[in-house]
């Protein structure tokens, strides 16, 4: 294996491990900490109350949490999911949930186990592609011809007039 070839399945390794693996695991403590990840799972009385500002439908907000108090939580929303279109992204848009709305909060944390067999597989994946030749050089061109074609020249024609 090439030096380009390790430095490449190294820093996709490092990739995997850095970005890793998140579970949302239900909270099991009275207040959370300010700008943790938490996601919200809605009744029905919440979908009634915030579908003009968030659509029909909602499930799930997740987001960063900025407040929390007796009133409901206050969050920088990055994810809404729904029953039937899936997920939408949001870009951080504040949204206050009340307490009463809220069926379970959970709580996004790393999970070693699953950043490391994504890791495990991602290095898995790159030896293979080495081994097998297929990742190449990646130093582009080796300025030799390949073998099936026959080198040519060409010579410009300059016509006199």
């Amino acid at each position: 294996m090439r030096p380009r070839n390790i430095a490449l399945a190294l820093v996709l390794a490092n990739v995997a491990a850095v970005s890793g693996c998140y579970t949302l695991q239900p909270v099991t403590r009275q207040t959370l900490p300010l700008g943790m990840t938490v996601s919200l799972n809605i009744n029905d009385a919440a979908r009634a109350a915030l579908a003009e500002r968030m659509g029909p439908n909602i499930s799930e907000i997740q987001g960063r949490l900025i407040q929390e108090d007796t009133s409901g939580f206050k969050l920088a929303v990055s994810e809404v999911r729904t029953f039937r279109d899936g997920t939408q992204v949001w870009s951080g848009e504040h949204i206050l949930v009340k307490k009463e709305f809220v069926n379970q909060a959970s709580e996004r944390k790393f999970s070693r186990s699953r950043t490391a067999i994504v890791g495990v597989a991602v290095v898995g994946v790159l030896a293979i592609l080495a081994s097998q030749g297929i990742l190449g050089s990646l130093s582009g061109d080796d300025g030799k011809p390949p073998v099936d074609t026959i080198a040519t020249s060409k010579i410009p024609l300059f016509i006199k007039r």
